[in-house]
């Protein structure tokens, strides 16, 4: 286990700056128009995530012609304040000037507030009182989007309770067809195997699974995206991707920030519930699945699950698990994570998850991922790097000089997402001496305009029903399947927990006796 901390290595300054590329502005097929209702209108996630993201679609003219919110949360306040609470969100987590836009004044006149306590029928029957109304004031096509914003032990809840009061029978909108329901929910997707079964079974019975879109906003990220663009539209990529090629494949999800005032969330999910079972699963399904057979979502889903079930079941000696203690960001002491705020002095959760996990088919037999994910890290770093394999001979290690490692492929999904491509040139002078170069591009700096938020990108896919950026229930259990192995060791108290010090790259590998500094990103 002493490899499963391997780090990806910084990546060189790039040779030259890209050219600036006008892409044009690109459009899709425009939604219908629908209700959007937000449970947790009032949260984090709402201001921090969902506003900026309607606010921009607003400016871009990107939503439905006819399009309304429905905010709802357990607190009193009226269709006004809630307005004014959208434009405070805007203001401090979107982009200003939408506020001053047309567009968006347009859409502020149609944002809308109920209050409503999910757990309550009555409150539930009111709510599709308020929401049947809004159809009939405003012709928003019959058509309703649930987003779940909320806590996840409220998702059973609401789920059963719209199912309760009707609000998926949606009556015909026009001669052309009836209305759709249809639901989002936020990970993490139940705390364990049975609960994510039983949470799939829900919605397969109050929406259907063609209603039912589970996100991880990083299948919305442009870089995330471009790795199938990449492996399969590339042949020089994907004749090197298998096991005869590729030594091995680093996914690292970093973050220089703490918990940020969510303990009490923390303490219940823990890394491997809030990033591995996601995000880390659905970055080594991008990497290692094979070419869909049809174009289609299905398609693309059937060869995740397929990787999905290929893992090398999951043991305790296969992952590291650690916590910070009190330490250094940016020259700045953080607290350690038992000196949070609603965090347990004892607290035995893990900030940081390492894992070693191995896909047992034809390309990849044999090939090791390593899989890290961690908070209060140097830096906030999400990248892919594929290591492949040394050459055959090296003709050059009579040389004194350092030789170059294997050449190394890294996608940065974030910050400065891009793709670098490593290898070894001889550096000019009289001696014959390899040094590291890399071959850089850059989104920002060839398309010339910034990457749209991840967000974005999915609401629109929702209100057109694309489901392609979204998990199937089966690939959600399959993940869930592949850890609970660990969790139950964890519960049957074989859980050892390493502390690292804020500011490093995680806890030293065990039992290897090297040196922090032999394999910390630098």
């Amino acid at each position: 286990m002493s490899t499963v901390n391997q780090v990806v290595d910084r990546q060189a300054e790039p040779l030259c700056q890209p050219t600036p590329h006008d892409i044009g502005e690109q459009r899709g097929p425009r939604p219908e128009p629908c209700l959007m209702v937000i449970f947790g209108a009032t949260g984090d996630l709402t201001a921090r995530k969902l506003v900026p993201a309607i606010s921009k679609l607003a400016q871009l003219d990107q939503l439905p012609d006819e399009f309304a919110v429905l905010g709802c949360s357990r607190g009193r306040r009226s269709d006004e304040e809630f307005r004014d609470y959208f434009r405070e969100a805007v203001a401090e987590f979107g982009d200003k000037t939408a506020l001053d836009d047309p567009k968006f004044r347009r859409l502020a006149g149609r944002l809308f507030y109920e209050p409503a306590d999910v757990s309550v029928l009555d409150e539930m029957h009111r709510l599709a009182r308020r929401i049947e109304q809004l159809h009939k004031d405003y012709p928003l096509g019959n058509n309703v989007l649930f987003y779940l914003a909320t806590p996840p032990q409220q998702f059973l809840p609401i789920i059963r309770g719209i199912g309760e009061v009707g609000l998926t029978n949606r009556p015909r909108a026009s001669a052309r067809g009836s209305g759709w329901a249809r639901i989002i929910v936020e990970k993490p997707f139940g705390t364990d195997l049975a609960s994510a079964h039983e949470l799939n079974e829900a919605l397969r019975s109050v929406f259907g699974e063609a209603n039912s879109f589970r996100i991880d906003h990083y299948l919305g990220k442009e870089t995330v995206q471009n790795v199938m663009v990449m492996r399969f539209a590339n042949s020089i990529f994907e004749l090197m991707w298998n096991r005869e090629h590729i030594e091995h494949v680093q996914i690292t999800v970093a973050e220089s920030i703490g918990v940020e005032g969510r303990g009490k969330f923390f303490e219940q999910t823990g890394l491997l519930r809030d990033v591995a079972q996601n995000h880390l699963m659905q970055l080594l399904t991008l990497v290692a699945m094979e070419p869909p057979a049809v174009g289609t979502p299905d398609g693309t889903r059937d060869e995740k699950i397929k990787v999905l079930r290929s893992l090398r079941p999951l043991t305790v000696e296969d992952v590291v698990a650690g916590q910070y203690a009190a330490g250094e960001i940016d020259g700045k002491p953080v607290p350690g994570y038992r000196e949070e705020p609603d965090v347990a002095a004892n607290s035995q959760t893990e900030t940081f998850l390492a894992v070693r996990a191995f896909i047992d088919n034809w390309r990849w037999a044999g090939v090791p991922f390593y899989l890290r994910c961690g908070k209060r890290l140097p830096r906030k770093l999400t990248e892919i790097a594929v290591q492949f394999q040394h050459p055959p001979v090296n003709l050059f290690r009579s040389l004194d000089c350092p030789v170059h490692p294997a050449n190394r492929l890294i996608i940065r999904i974030q910050p400065d997402e891009g793709i670098a491509l490593e290898f070894g040139a001889k550096a000019p002078g009289p001696r014959l001496c390899i040094e590291p170069v890399s071959m850089d591009f850059r989104y920002r700096g060839t398309f010339g305009q910034p990457l749209a938020d991840a967000y974005q990108r999915l609401l629109l896919d929702v209100m057109i029903g694309n489901s392609s950026l979204f998990l199937r229930y089966d690939a959600v259990e399959s993940a869930w399947a592949y850890f609970q192995p660990v969790l139950d060791a964890w519960k049957a108290g074989q859980k050892r927990l390493a502390l690292y010090r804020a500011g490093t790259w995680g806890p030293n590998p065990p039992a290897s006796g090297a040196s922090e500094s032999s394999w910390r990103d630098e």
